[in-house]
């Protein structure tokens, strides 16, 4: 989830350039920070962390093939679960961010505040 939104924030918010031009939102937001090779191993773990799990994808499609099988009551609590363990998911991709944000230098953090901003919404 943070991964697509991260991936939508920074294809609105960067710049293109020829150095930059087919790279993925990810990969350009990495090469804006120019981090070091110290900085490099929070990075990953910060990538590592935000990418979207392919767990979270078969959870949600379990839950919606339970749906025509289960009473109105049963599909509210699947959908509750749901919420609960994305909102545990969503915990752990802050932290981890926080992690590796703490990490870069003032520069760096501008750079990271503005290629994440999201894009303006239209009234």
């Amino acid at each position: 989830m943070l991964a697509a939104a991260l991936g939508a924030m920074v294809a609105c918010a960067a710049p293109a350039s020829s150095q930059t031009v087919g790279l993925t939102p990810e990969q350009k937001l990495h090469d804006y920070l120019r981090l070091t090779p110290q900085q490099e191993v929070g990075w990953e773990a910060y990538r590592k962390q935000t990418a979207e799990p392919n767990h979270a994808q078969e959870r949600r499609r379990s839950a919606a093939a339970l749906f025509p099988k289960v009473s109105a009551p049963q599909r509210m609590d699947l959908m509750e679960a749901e919420m609960k363990q994305e909102l545990v998911d969503l915990h752990q991709q802050a932290q981890a961010l926080k992690s590796f944000y703490a990490t870069l230098t003032p520069e760096q953090q501008k750079v990271f505040d503005t290629q994440t901003l999201p894009p303006a919404r239209s009234q």
